[in-house]
């Protein structure tokens, strides 16, 4: 990650309203080049798996790669970046949440939550990565301790965790219980259209057909979301700051990576590698976060991880509060 000189948040998050504002017929245009070939690669593995030719599904990886793309779309429905009316983005986003398997009401409540207090140490917890601080870690009993050390173990956040995420969490309320009919609905809703459409693909090409092409499409994207979700948030000089001192403009532009991936990586993941942009201003569209790097070229070298240097950020488990920066479990033993 390079050095970079303190730049005023504030005074840059003034500059980018210019960008705010969606192009319809762009995101249009984004939308269709997305569904329609996610939809044609979905059923290519389909005609490939009754052939007989399992190679075939390997298509399962650009059709996931697609699925997480949709995601981002959903994402930006979410913010209301997506189409200037709010109701477009809402029956947009829950359209694409059904492919998605997130509940669109539900994760668009937890995913604001999460923008407003990401960085504040106070309000942890909700719609991020648990982290703790090497004092609450080292204050946690062993079994505890042991908890948290298989959470954050690769293996299991890589595995397990997506795979429990979509498959699984999304399908309850969970941390809502309390929220109101809205979040229930939403998960609910969304669980019955996905079962019907599921049942009326199942009848027509057998359950084991949809399990083995669906399934496989699901964890690609899936897996590929917790990770990107991860390395936005959970790289060493993040920021972390206790509720008096934190400040959403500070911890927007400076608390986020930008993660530089290959173009066509880049594209498939919508850009949201440029998520410190994206958190400073929520209202830019995906496709427009390129724009904000070219007008802006201080923001492309602040929190910059290339693909090599994110794969080390796993071994970060915990805050360092007297260091400020995220460090390895074996690394406040030393300190």
């Amino acid at each position: 990650m390079d050095n970079q000189p303190p730049i005023d948040a504030r005074r840059i998050f003034r500059s980018l309203s210019v960008f705010a504002k969606p192009v319809v017929a762009r995101s249009v245009f984004e939308l269709v080049i997305t569904v329609v070939p996610f939809l044609l690669l979905w059923a290519l593995a389909w005609a490939a798996l009754v052939s007989g030719h399992w190679l075939g599904l390997l298509l399962t990886i650009p059709a996931g790669g697609l699925l997480l793309r949709l995601f981002v779309i959903q994402h930006d429905c979410g913010h209301g970046s997506l189409f200037r009316r709010r109701a477009t983005n809402d029956w947009v986003g829950r359209a694409l949440s059904v492919l998605t398997l997130t509940p669109y009401d539900s994760w668009r409540k937890s995913h604001a939550h999460h923008h407003a207090t990401s960085g504040n140490l106070g309000k942890r917890g909700k719609g991020d990565v648990d982290t703790l601080t090497v004092a609450e870690y080292r204050a946690r009993s062993p079994r505890h301790r042991l908890l948290y050390r298989l959470y954050r173990h690769p293996l299991i956040f890589l595995t397990i965790g997506p795979a429990y995420t979509f498959l699984l969490r999304h399908r309850f309320p969970l941390g809502q219980l309390n929220a109101g009919w809205r979040a229930w609905l939403s998960t609910l809703g969304t669980n019955a259209v996905i079962v019907a459409i599921a049942a009326a693909l199942i009848s027509q090409i057998g359950f084991v057909q949809f399990v083995a092409v669906h399934v496989p499409i699901a964890l690609v994207a899936a897996t590929a979301g917790v990770w990107l979700f991860y390395i936005q948030h959970q790289f060493e000089h993040t920021v972390w700051d206790a509720d008096a001192d934190w400040s959403f403009h500070e911890a927007a532009l400076h608390g986020s990576s930008h993660y530089e991936l290959p173009l066509v990586l880049r594209w498939i993941t919508g850009n949201i590698g440029i998520h410190h942009v994206h958190h400073l201003s929520s209202r830019i569209p995906f496709y427009r976060l390129p724009q904000v790097l070219r007008a802006h070229p201080e923001l492309a070298t602040i929190n910059r991880l290339t693909f090599r240097q994110s794969l080390a950020t796993m071994r970060l488990r915990l805050w360092d509060n007297d260091r400020r920066r995220l460090c390895s479990f074996r690394e406040p033993a030393h300190h």
